[in-house]
């Protein structure tokens, strides 16, 4: 990636997003199906593997957005320093953490005026995304 902008910075890894996604759904259809074509002796054995299937289903989606909210913890921090740095004060207080994460890619001539515009119109994080024209490349977001 030469150089990040609005139009190619969301990560996307086809082996997690979608191989990843198809198979633990076709393996979540399989043991459904396996459970209601079970004879009475393996129902057990297939309900056992129903509910193995819905604990590694549960544990991928909650692994990924523990993930995610340790990364938006780093960013909002990351982001109040910045701030301060530049404005002598802390972040404004009413920004959502979706702002805060779309803010950072604002380079720093714009990240204050784009603070308080996201702040005083309630702007979504593509709207600040959209606004950014100096835009600042993160490439270490999970």
């Amino acid at each position: 990636m030469n150089e990040q902008n609005f139009k190619n910075h969301a990560r996307f890894v086809f082996l997690y997003h979608v191989i990843g996604f198809l198979l633990l759904l076709s393996l979540l259809i399989g043991s459904i199906i396996n459970v209601f074509h079970s004879s009475k002796e393996n129902l057990y054995s297939a309900t056992l593997i129903l509910v193995t299937n819905l604990l590694l289903g549960i544990t991928l989606f909650f692994a990924r957005s523990f993930a995610l909210k340790a990364n938006d913890r780093a960013i909002r921090a990351e982001e109040n320093l910045r701030h301060f740095m530049l404005n002598n004060s802390p972040l404004p207080q009413g920004l959502k953490i979706t702002q805060i994460v779309a803010l950072r890619f604002a380079s720093n001539e714009e990240f204050s005026a784009l603070c308080l515009k996201a702040q005083n119109e309630n702007l979504s994080g593509t709207e600040i995304k959209k606004l950014i024209q100096h835009w600042k490349a993160d490439l270490e977001r999970v």
